[in-house]
């Protein structure tokens, strides 16, 4: 049996941008198409479009048609002392990076990954904690900036989270009030 969506975006901050997609069930895999108002705008065109394979949790092949640019990615989880490790291997053609991701989950409480941009020093360690499933504290620690960041995130009444991030290279702090509610809507602050 074969399901479809469409999803339709209209941000009127952004210079009025519209966006929509659609995705077909085929089997195993999904295959999406999206395009933006620069597809429509001057009459049709190819301007906005964009292609997409996936078999989720396996792989994700995106394509841009008016640049004729492609991005691939992997993924796969593989079991360490019988813990989920997480593996990504991205390609992007037009941005020339290759990216690896690994993420060992411990329990449900922590979580360790790493970050790595081949080619370069960038590297990244994340911590993350979730104490009682309300708050999360996560350290990382930049290699290629030698540097710390850290945050500290609370979830109230359901909808609501709270976040706090210190990126001690720049010496930024950082407040976010974030608000994820079908009922009462959606908005994001920060300062």
């Amino acid at each position: 049996m074969m399901k479809a969506s469409f999803k339709a975006r209209y941000e009127p901050d952004k210079a009025a941008a519209a966006a929509s997609t659609v995705s077909f069930n085929a089997g195993d895999f999904k295959l999406r198409a999206s395009i933006t108002d620069a597809t429509v705008v001057h009459g049709p065109s190819l301007n906005g479009l964009a292609l997409a394979v996936e078999k989720p949790g396996f792989f994700i092949f995106d394509y841009n048609v008016p640049k004729k640019d492609f991005r691939f990615q992997f993924m796969n989880t593989v079991r360490v002392a019988e813990k989920p490790l997480n593996l990504t291997y991205i390609h992007s053609k037009g941005d020339e990076r290759t990216i690896l991701d690994g993420a060992l989950v411990i329990d449900s409480s922590n979580k360790v990954s790493v970050n790595h941009v081949l080619g370069t020093g960038n590297t990244k360690f994340k911590y993350n904690y979730v104490h009682g499933g309300l708050t999360t504290f996560e350290p990382s620690y930049d290699l290629g900036k030698n540097a710390w960041d850290f945050s500290v995130s609370r979830r109230v009444y359901g909808d609501d989270l709270f976040k706090a991030t210190y990126q001690t290279s720049s010496k930024n702090l950082g407040l976010e009030w974030t608000r994820s509610s079908k009922m009462n809507g959606s908005f994001k602050l920060s300062y």
